[in-house]
Parts: structure tokens; sequence; C-alpha cells
């Protein structure tokens, strides 16, 4: 069956003629997460796509971009049409840099959380000065906002002892096999479910930004926007949206108020 032919039935589905459809690329970044592919996120994020799709009369195809250089490059060309991605300074940077327009972020947002051993000697920020730090690698997002956090609380990570590990699951290793004193953790993260499943101390969490941001690009008029948010504001509200809610793994639903927190994320950050 020819694309083309699937783009009239769909056309056809939705009471509109061939004229009206459109066909939009929704680009979905999942970070560094591994253990994925295109198919596993065609299939994940379909019927967010569909539901998109119904709200402003399009076929709406799932693209996954692996790679953060093509996320940035399909941003900057507007090559994707719409955009759902983590980490959060990536929508946030198609925001200020590339044209793009708010559309949504996911409930509950993101924390970086300063974690430390049961019996940690450390009981405020203060105390992390002249300790063994350990954060996921310098490049991750997670580390630069734990740094700002830690900046704007006073703690500058640039004049500390700071070990950096690629997965997160590994600055859980180094804490409790006394490797660190103290780490740095995404509250989104399977490292930070567990450490909290099993009671592990959290020092500090920090002031809460913006998760996996969903952006469209000029190829989406206002009322397009506002039919966008419509729907993923009512996706809780039925057996069907929920369905498509579980299936991305953000049973909490989307946000649609968060604009000026994702605009102002980049200057927090430092960048």
């Amino acid at each position: 069956m020819s694309k083309s032919f699937n783009l009239v039935a769909l056309a056809l589905s939705l009471g509109i003629t061939g004229a009206q459809a459109r066909e939009l690329v929704l680009g979905i970044s999942e970070g560094t997460s591994g253990g994925t592919d295109h198919a596993r996120v065609v299939q994940k994020y379909g019927g967010l796509a569909e539901a998109i799709g119904k709200a402003i009369k399009a076929e709406v195809k799932v693209v996954f971009v692996r790679e953060f250089a093509q996320l940035e490059d399909g941003m900057k060309s507007a090559r994707l049409d719409l955009v759902m991605a983590r980490p959060s300074d990536y929508p946030a940077r198609g925001l200020r840099d590339y044209g793009y327009h708010y559309v949504a972020t996911v409930k509950p947002e993101g924390q970086c959380l300063i974690v430390v051993p049961k019996d940690s000697p450390i009981k405020q920020l203060a105390d992390l000065k002249g300790k063994k730090i350990v954060m996921p690698e310098k490049v991750a997002y997670m580390t630069k906002f734990c740094k700002a956090e830690l900046r704007h609380q006073g703690v500058d990570l640039d004049k500390e002892s700071v070990t950096y590990v690629r997965e997160q699951e590994a600055v859980v290793f180094y804490i409790n096999n006394g490797f660190g004193q103290v780490g740095g953790l995404a509250s989104y993260s399977g490292a930070a479910r567990k450490w909290l499943k099993e009671g592990g101390t959290v020092l500090h969490r920090s002031v809460p930004q913006p998760y996996s941001p969903l952006i469209a690009s000029k190829a989406l008029s206002a009322a397009d926007i506002a039919a966008v948010q419509k729907a993923v504001l009512a996706l809780p509200d039925s057996p069907e949206g929920q369905v498509v809610l579980k299936s991305i793994g953000m049973p909490g639903g989307f946000d649609t108020a968060t604009e000026d927190k994702l605009r102002g994320l980049l200057k927090f950050l430092g960048d």
C-alpha cells in the first residue's frame, strides 16, 4: 500500500478533502537512553501522534532522532514539524534559536536530586565543599542542571573535586560503595526511582524545570497549536487517552502553562 494511498485514506476517515490533508513529522528524542530503536519509538508514540493528527486534521509520522546533532539539525532546518525531546535544553533552544513555538511539557517537572548515604555527616549544601562529588558525564543535561542549581545555592562545582561517570546508575554505585560522598541524579531517572524506593537520603531537591517539552515549527498555525494543546490536555479524561499516556510512560499527562519556565531554562543553565 503506497504512502499516498494511506494519506488519502486517513483524510477520508477524518472527513476532509485531499487538499486539506497534511503530512507532518514528529521528531522524538529520548536522550541517551539505550535499548530502543526506531520501531519501538514509533510504536510507543504512535498513539500520541494519532491524537495530535486528529486534532489538526493531519497525518503525523513519528521519527526517532537518536543523535543530538541530528535533533539540532532537524530543528535548524525545520524538517521536524513537531519535536518532543529530552533533555529539555534542546526544545528550549528550538524556541530561542530556531523559531519553534511552545506547545506543552510533561508532568511532573524534572528536578536535580542531590543524594548522600543514609549515615552521611553532610546535612546541608554548604557541607559539600571539599567532599568527593559524583555526577553524570560532564556534557550531560542533568550535570548542567545540578551544576546550575548548586551555583545558585552558593556551591561552585568547578572548584570542587568531581568525578564524572557515564550512567546515573554509576553515581549510585559510587555512593553506595564509598567512592563518592555525594551525587546528583535526575528525579525522573530509573536510578533516582530506585534510590527513593530503597529509602536513600535526598539532601536537596532543585527548583523544578520543564520535562520532555513538545514544541512546534512554523508549519503549525496558532490555531493548530491551540488544538494540539486541547487534545493533549484531554488525554487523561478518556480510557483511550490514558492508554496513550501509559504507552509513552507519562501517566501524569501534559502541562500547557510552562512556557515562561521553558523559555527561561537556558538562562538558568548559563547557556
